[in-house]
């Protein structure tokens, strides 16, 4: 019960930061992205944020024996970049590039009363379970 409380509250906040940083806005994530065009810089201060908080956080964190409601720490054990996790990084940048939208924002978005985040999150629902399907056909 304590880890489904500290996971609603943690993604109350993290969508609260989205909506506060305009990360659920399609345009000024596209705006962003556009370095050749009228860019918009704001986002890189959500980065430089993000960044910041997460390397002076994890030198607290990975030093503590277990996680305070879990019994040890679950982290990724591969260490080498291969084609999956290149192919992966690239269809994300793309979708990315295209949308304006990742999953965390678009979720956020679906109370927007748009159709662009539905849209985007059917489509990432699609592509999960249609992976998870062919990744299991070729083994």
């Amino acid at each position: 019960m304590k880890q489904n409380l500290v996971a609603v509250i943690a993604g109350l906040l993290f969508g609260l930061g989205l909506s506060l940083s305009q990360m659920v806005d399609r345009s000024c994530v596209l705006g962003f992205l556009d370095v050749t065009g009228n860019w918009d810089a704001t986002l890189l201060f959500v980065l430089g944020g993000a960044v910041g908080v997460t390397v002076i956080a994890f030198r607290f964190v990975l030093r503590l024996p277990k996680p305070v409601y879990e019994e040890k720490f679950y982290l990724p054990k591969q260490q080498n970049i291969d084609v999956p996790l290149v192919l992966g990084a690239a269809i994300f940048g793309i979708g990315w590039g295209l949308s304006g939208y990742c999953p965390g924002p678009a979720i956020t978005g679906l109370i927007l009363g748009s159709w662009n985040p539905v849209l985007f999150v059917l489509a990432t629902i699609f592509g999960s379970l249609s992976y998870g399907y062919l990744s299991k056909r070729s083994t």
